[in-house]
Order: structure tokens, then sequence, then C-alpha cells
């Protein structure tokens, strides 16, 4: 009985140290994370059409625009400040 119940403190506790699972579960409960890459594809597609308001993204959008206008945009490949120092 005494070494059944340390091997199971051992199991359950090197589980919990490697980010395993503690008690066995079937395949159905170890789903339960949602599928984030579809959602992210699905509301950029309802972005891009006019569905879907994302803010944060709108912002970012607004704040590209204007560096571009302030001409504060990434240099293209081989104008960057190193490309110039050699030259």
């Amino acid at each position: 009985m005494c070494v059944y119940i340390s091997q199971y403190m051992f199991h359950s506790l090197s589980a919990r140290i490697f980010g395993e699972i503690v008690r066995p579960t079937d395949n159905k409960s170890m789903k339960v994370d949602p599928p984030h890459n579809t959602y992210f594809t699905l509301m950029k597609k309802l972005r891009f059409f006019g569905l879907y308001r994302d803010e944060h993204e709108d912002f970012k959008e607004e704040m590209r625009w204007l560096k571009k206008l302030r001409s504060k945009g990434k240099p293209k490949k081989g104008e960057g400040e190193r490309a110039t120092e050699k030259k």
C-alpha cells in the first residue's frame, strides 16, 4: 500500500513539474482550447468586408498611415542606417 502511494505521488509530482496531465483523461476533455487561428482569420476576413470592427487594428493601421505621411516608414533593404555607413 505504501509503495503504491509513493509511486502515485511521484508520478503526479513529476507530471506537474513537466507540465503533463496529473490524472488520466480522455481525448474529448483535452480539447478545451478554442481554435484561435480559425477565429483570427475569420475576424480578419469579416473586417476586410466591413462586417466587423476591430478598434485596435484600426488604431495600428492609422499609426502606420501617419508614419508613412511623415516619411518615417521602414527603409528598403540595402538603404538602412548600416548600409549608408559602408558607402
